[in-house]
């Protein structure tokens, strides 16, 4: 059977923005109901739950539409990485979030789409400019701003946030990679399967069966919220560049900032607004002058 194709690559930044936001609207509610699970549950066994989900889920909704073809990849290879880079990503932020509020969290994963910017120069051959690369410091500069070297912030789990940022942006330059090859379907399957085969070995020796209907509801959402949303991810990068879609990453931080107060009664302080508004600052001045190039 034929290789699923790729949807041709049509410049639509309008649509890729949408998409983007789609997925960042979706990820703060996984996010916090992550939160509420590690209290009780193995954070190695939540993972396992979001990618087993995920991966269960995918061939449900695309196998009618897209037949075998949505399991052929040219680029097996590359999807091997990307789904080391989604587990390693997600297995470093279920264990972070734990011990730090969820605004805090994706303010420090911000880290991410800095992080494309500056990889899709040599990755992608995706112009950087002096002005991006300004941005760019400058949003690592909001980062240390919120992470607070000395504070209560700063901890091993702030850099375990650090780390799942930095194997995310290489996921999504990835992702960028085989889009023009794999459908997007094809790559959100296969940026799970390498990590449910190696969590599945690990997960029986964490294991706790799930209380009432409502935790077991809650772990299996996870695949669907991330599934959905990485879809999305998928799709915009077929329609916009990288470095045009990496700053509306920043729009998970609304979503987030309503999830932690309404969920944890968590609200940021001044330095976690600042870091941050330095943070989108510099997004929206990397996304400026990627419309003008």
């Amino acid at each position: 059977m034929a290789v699923s194709q790729a949807p041709a690559r049509v410049s639509r930044p309008v649509v890729g923005l949408v998409l983007m936001c789609a997925a960042c609207a979706l990820f703060p509610i996984m996010n916090g109901f992550v939160k509420l699970l590690v209290q009780t549950y193995d954070p190695a066994q939540i993972v396992w739950f979001r990618i087993a989900m995920h991966l269960v889920l995918v061939p449900l909704v695309f196998v009618p539409r897209l037949g075998l073809g949505l399991f052929r990849t040219r680029r097996i290879g590359l999807q091997a990485a990307s789904s080391v880079m989604m587990l390693l990503s997600t297995l470093c932020f279920f264990f972070a979030v734990k011990d730090i509020p969820v605004a805090e969290a994706i303010a420090v994963s911000f880290v991410a789409p800095l992080a494309v910017v500056f990889l899709a120069w040599p990755l992608l051959g995706e112009r950087i400019t002096l002005v991006r690369l300004g941005a760019v410091l400058l949003g690592f500069a909001g980062v240390l701003v919120v992470i607070r070297p000395g504070s209560a912030v700063f901890q091993w789990a702030s850099m375990l946030l650090v780390g799942s940022a930095l194997c995310y942006a290489m996921y999504q330059i990835i992702i960028r990679r085989v889009a023009g090859t794999d459908h997007p379907a094809t790559s959100i399957f296969y940026s799970v399967l390498l990590g449910t085969v190696l969590m599945s070995v690990v997960v029986p020796f964490v294991w706790k069966t799930p209380v009432n209907w409502v935790d077991w509801a809650l772990l299996c959402s996870l695949g669907a919220l991330g599934g959905l949303g990485h879809y999305c991810i998928a799709q915009a990068m077929t329609y916009a560049s990288a470095n045009f879609l990496a700053p509306f990453n920043y729009t998970q931080m609304i979503g987030s900032v309503i999830v932690g107060y309404l969920m944890f009664a968590e609200m940021p302080d001044l330095y976690v607004w600042l870091g941050s508004g330095l943070i989108v600052g510099a997004g929206l001045l990397v996304g400026w002058q990627s419309r003008r190039i």
